[in-house]
């Protein structure tokens, strides 16, 4: 699958694979920016893709940050959307943490989609599940 690729500021570095086969390309931070615990900032990262209907760009957490407590927010751009990518992150750890310029900060994986045609009912079949919410099948 190609997807055209855009840069949208000069000093963008754009996605990459690190290795043959990899399902997620990384993305690079524009800047360097130390984040409070609990603080939220979005990372612009210089670039806006195009790709065919019927699929979707996923912003998705790095395993290399996340393990330090940075965690990706939101991140769902649609084959529509023709303006600059960019990272939202949250530092969910108790200690500041810096993110360099040029620092891979997350990964955006193209995934297809379906896309829904909502039919709307007064009832739904039943299903071995049921209405069975968060620990309905408990922990052992």
């Amino acid at each position: 699958m190609q997807i055209k690729i855009k840069k949208m500021n000069p000093e963008a570095k754009l996605p990459t694979y690190a290795h043959l086969g990899d399902v997620g390309m990384d993305v690079y931070s524009l800047e360097t920016k130390t984040l409070a615990p609990m603080e939220h900032h979005i990372f612009f990262v210089g670039f806006g893709l195009e790709f065919e209907n019927g699929y979707a760009a996923i912003v998705k957490d790095k395993s290399g940050i996340s393990k330090v407590g940075l965690h990706t927010m939101g991140g769902v751009y649609d084959a529509g959307y023709r303006g600059e990518y960019n990272v939202h992150l949250v530092n969910l750890s108790s200690a500041p943490i810096t993110i360099d310029q040029g620092q891979k900060i997350a990964q955006i994986i193209i995934y297809p989609v379906v896309i829904a045609d909502l039919v709307e009912t007064d009832t739904l079949s039943d299903s071995s599940r049921g209405e069975g919410r968060f620990g309905s099948t408990g922990l052992i």
